[in-house]
């Protein structure tokens, strides 16, 4: 009998045949085809656990080498099967050795390599995953980031604010990293005055160091607490959650933070740095210089609490600079080029649907009854958009959802999900240019079928897909 609930789960013999003796008339049961694009990922989440399993049932003292010539087995059969690819170099050693370090023993000023070694490896290794909690049990976050600093050949750090507190504890460190020619980058913000301009002249000190600000504070809100760690060897490290750069974040504070790593999920360390690295050719981060100290004193001292307003007012909406910037290539693409099919590749938080609601209201200006379909897999991301259209166009009324059971009662300005629009395609009786502007969202997953009734559809004067995952 099936617990009760929503699944994810590939089919295998055992699950087919619970399905086929489950009474169907008591339950829903929902199947659906594995995407082409996301196959080979599926396949191998599956494939990673039945080995596991299998593999910690051989016992015995050879059972090192019984695995591996398993693994090794499973190599061989790869390339009999595709035969596009020699995979013989991919063979595991029989002696089950890791290569743990190479260094350079020329004009070295290291005396004992094992000791260095063990000296900069993180106590949590760099292949696994791992969530520091603060609490006095475990490895200390304090002690892991100093090691990976240590070991580390560029650095991204990417936070609210920075005491001289929390500099102190990676000092050593951190000037250690930067005198062997090693780049460092920061970016953080005035917000609430909470940044010491110690720590910031401290860090502006260092050689191969760049440190960006952001004073947009009452607008834009950096929140993130991240720190990347790259290595030339590709065993990438990042730690994402609560902790400014501060002595209690970073000790005795019950902060959480997960050390992803390459290793396990490198699509999450990617995404780390693209968004690092959109945010830093910002102009609402500025670098920071010496003739900055005062511009950021006075911006420090603005934003404290003590002199903040306690009351928000109303505001118009306008784009960033950034934003401005794509809103204007779009307008040149359609009126120099003629080209109407549009994509827009942002990072996740540069504000991909504020550019599409700007975008639409610029088109709707100039042609007033404009219909428009956004589209989208979740409700959640449905709700928002709509607030985010309704806002920018100052019309509380704009948009309908149909998502979820909810039902519209027209199609003009649609907020509908992939799922629904599939379901219900055929029944719709409108005409193949009804819909003037068409917005997909997460537009990367267009190949699935699940896309293709939509496209089928509608021939839209502007489609425009947003992305964060080109």
């Amino acid at each position: 009998m099936f617990k009760l609930g929503l699944y994810e789960q590939l089919l295998n013999k055992l699950i087919s045949e619970k399905i086929s003796t489950t009474n169907i008339e008591n339950f829903y049961i929902q199947t659906s085809s594995i995407e082409k694009a996301e196959a080979s990922a599926i396949l191998t989440n599956y494939c990673t656990k039945i080995i596991k399993f299998a593999l910690d049932l051989i016992s015995g003292e050879d059972s090192i080498q019984k695995q591996i010539g398993i693994i090794n087995k499973i190599i061989l059969i790869l390339e009999n099967e595709i035969q596009k690819q020699d995979f013989t170099q991919n063979l595991v050693d029989l002696n089950g050795n890791l290569l743990k370090a190479v260094l350079p023993k020329i004009d070295s000023d290291i005396v004992n390599f094992d000791n260095y070694i063990k000296e900069i490896t993180p106590y949590t290794g760099l292949t696994q995953s791992e969530l520091f909690t603060g609490s006095n049990a475990g490895v200390s976050l304090e002690s892991e980031i100093k090691k990976e600093i240590l070991s580390s050949d560029k650095i991204y750090l990417l936070v609210s604010f920075i005491k001289w507190s929390g500099i102190r504890i990676f000092e050593k460190e951190l000037r250690e990293f930067t005198n062997k020619g090693k780049k460092l980058k920061i970016i953080t913000t005035s917000y609430m005055g909470a940044t010491d301009l110690k720590a910031i002249e401290f860090l502006a000190s260092l050689p191969n160091t760049q440190i960006k600000v952001s004073y947009n504070t009452a607008n834009e809100r950096l929140h993130a607490k991240s720190y990347l760690f790259f290595r030339n060897t590709g065993f990438h490290t990042g730690y994402i959650g609560s902790s400014n750069i501060s002595k209690s974040a970073l000790t005795s504070g019950l902060e959480w933070n997960l050390k992803v790593t390459t290793a396990e999920i490198s699509h999450i360390i990617k995404k780390f740095e693209k968004t690092f690295e959109t945010y830093w050719e910002d102009k609402e981060f500025e670098l920071f210089t010496g003739e900055q100290k005062e511009k950021l004193q006075i911006a420090l001292k603005n934003d404290s609490i003590e002199n903040q307003n306690r009351f928000s007012t109303f505001f118009d909406i306008r784009p960033f600079h950034y934003q401005e910037e794509i809103l204007e290539e779009l307008q040149t693409q359609r009126d120099i080029h003629n080209r109407f099919k549009n994509l827009v590749v942002a990072a996740t938080g540069t504000g991909k649907t504020v550019i599409s609601a700007f975008d639409y209201k610029r088109f709707k200006n100039q042609n007033k009854n404009a219909k428009l379909l956004f589209v989208a897999h979740r409700k959640e991301i449905l709700i928002q958009a709509r607030d985010t259209f309704q806002s920018i166009l100052r019309d509380n009324n704009f948009g309908e959802l149909w998502v979820d059971g909810i039902e519209p009662t027209g199609f003009e300005y649609l907020f509908a999900s992939v799922q629904t629009l599939q379901n219900n395609i055929e029944l719709l009786q409108l005409s193949l240019n009804y819909y003037d502007f068409i917005i997909i969202d997460e537009v990367h997953h267009i190949a699935a079928k699940s896309y293709r009734p939509i496209l089928d559809k509608f021939e839209p004067k502007i489609l425009l897909g947003l992305t964060a995952t080109p």
